[in-house]
């Protein structure tokens, strides 16, 4: 599994995005396509340079599940979109 985050900036979090409560939830793309495309349609919204990140399935979620952090599997069946820019996103 993949997930984003800022490129030179991969030690201090992972790209998450806000839903509608404002509450911060990491995207893990089940393939590294998506997440490629992803990334990309992220940095044409005008949002930094991201770099994919292969990190285990088990090990992300019990990460997310031990801190209290929310996530959603992107499968290649899920169609995303980046968030307006001007809505406010964070790194978890």
């Amino acid at each position: 599994m993949f997930i984003l985050t800022i490129e030179g900036k991969e030690k201090e979090g992972a790209y998450s995005v806000a839903n509608e409560l404002g509450e911060k939830v990491l995207y893990i793309f089940e393939e590294e396509d998506d997440a490629t495309r992803y990334a990309m349609m992220l940095e044409n919204e005008g949002y930094p340079d991201m770099t994919l990140l292969d990190i285990e399935d088990e090990v992300i979620i019990k990460t997310c599940e031990q801190h209290g952090y929310q996530y959603t599997i992107i499968t290649s069946n899920d169609i995303i979109v980046p968030p307006d820019v001007n809505v406010k996103n964070d790194f978890i």
